[in-house]
């Protein structure tokens, strides 16, 4: 435990990242149990890493472990647990918790056999199903930190201090809103390379190498995080590396599952099988009539990448059409549920409907439709139901 100690506040002491992300005043930190879920890269051990360095003066019964550390290939967690709760620990902080084979069950027995421990823990998107095996979602304090807004792009790398808006607030008083933040920055400018390079919060150390980093985050996600839950061969990662570069190829609307099977020499289910993965994984998402799910039991209606970011490092030729509404179901679909529409491209709570598209967009398509608005692109000021698509990144 000494040498987890010793990496533990080596790494402490290096935390300089300056900017926290929205999640971080919005957590109950007195919760017993909190769980901390997302997608790989959005900031979570930083965010953990920046709240003991602001909440504790004294680290003696504080400890934070990475769960992939090779520390835990001849150690339990349970183990680790019992002598640290010995030593007067407090506040254990669990790190990559889905790399560790039956981790919701060890937690689940830590919780309920030391009552004053407080327990932090963060893992992957894909860590619902364990939760609610293992029955933690009545123990645990659930999150989900999802990539970074719009907004937070804005405020972290660029010193503003935009608030967030809500969804009703921007459809009903968007030019209000966007006539507050033009008179402080340029949008759509700023806007065209949040899609690019800004929705993960390891730009702010080189914007250079983002692309680099953003290609090894998929690579880790691929040949260590699946692998550590499912039985995978080395071919199948191989793939789905594939998979995704021919699915960034194609926009949503035009994927045909059964030629991608073709193409990947592969059957139609596991071709299923891969999909399910990439997207528990955070990776993908699946949207049909019946909203977005990671399950994929009948052809979705669109297969998205979770933000536009992954598009272009996946892709030198992104269909601009489709990283407009990647971006658009990535921001609002935290905070709304979504739908596939028989009409439109979205359906919010099942009552407004949404066009995306460029600044010459008609309302053609959704003429004669109540609560029907456009989302568009490339321009500052929006009129009536027609919005800036940017301004629905300020949502959280």
């Amino acid at each position: 435990m000494n040498r987890l100690r010793e990496k533990y506040l080596r790494l402490l002491a290096s935390v300089n990242y300056p900017g926290k992300r929205f999640l971080f005043d919005k957590i109950n930190y007195d919760d017993r149990l909190v769980i901390i879920k997302g997608q790989r890269g959005t900031g979570k051990t930083t965010m953990i890493l920046q709240y003991i360095k602001s909440r504790f003066s004294d680290t003696e019964q504080t400890l934070y472990v990475s769960l992939d550390d090779i520390y835990f290939s001849n150690n339990t967690l349970s183990d680790l647990a019992d002598g640290f709760v010995k030593d007067d620990g407090k506040f254990l902080f669990i790190d990559e918790v889905h790399r560790y084979k039956n981790w919701a069950q060890e937690i689940k027995n830590i919780f309920d056999f030391y009552p004053d421990l407080h327990l932090m823990v963060t893992g992957s998107s894909a860590l619902d199903f364990y939760i609610n095996m293992a029955d933690l979602g009545r123990r645990a304090t659930v999150y989900t930190l999802p990539v970074l807004s719009f907004r937070e792009y804005l405020n972290l790398f660029h010193n503003h201090n935009f608030k967030v808006a809500g969804f009703e607030e921007i459809i009903n008083t968007h030019s209000k809103l966007a006539l507050a933040i033009n008179t402080k920055i340029k949008p759509v400018k700023l806007f065209r390379q949040y899609l690019t390079k800004g929705a993960y919060p390891f730009w702010f150390n080189n914007p250079d190498t983002y692309f680099d980093k953003l290609e090894a985050l998929i690579s880790t996600i691929i040949d260590n995080d699946i692998p550590s839950a499912e039985n995978i061969s080395y071919e199948s990662r191989g793939k789905l590396k594939k998979l995704l570069i021919m699915l960034a190829g194609i926009s949503p609307f035009k994927v045909n599952l059964s030629e991608l099977a073709r193409k990947l020499e592969t059957s139609r289910d596991v071709l299923y099988k891969y999909l399910h993965l990439l997207s528990q994984n955070g990776i993908i998402s699946f949207l049909s009539t019946n909203g977005i799910g990671h399950s994929i039991l009948r052809k979705p209606d669109k297969i998205y990448f979770s933000n536009p970011n992954l598009l272009y490092a996946l892709s030198d030729t992104v269909n601009i059409g489709t990283a407009r509404e990647t971006f658009f179901l990535s921001q609002v679909s935290f905070v709304k549920k979504i739908n596939y529409p028989k009409t439109g491209d979205f359906l919010i709570d099942n009552k407004y409907l949404f066009e995306v598209g460029g600044k010459n967009k008609t309302q053609k398509q959704i003429a004669g439709i109540e609560n029907a608005f456009l989302a568009i692109d490339d321009v500052e000021y929006g009129h009536k139901n027609s919005i800036p698509l940017w301004l629905f990144g300020f949502m959280y």
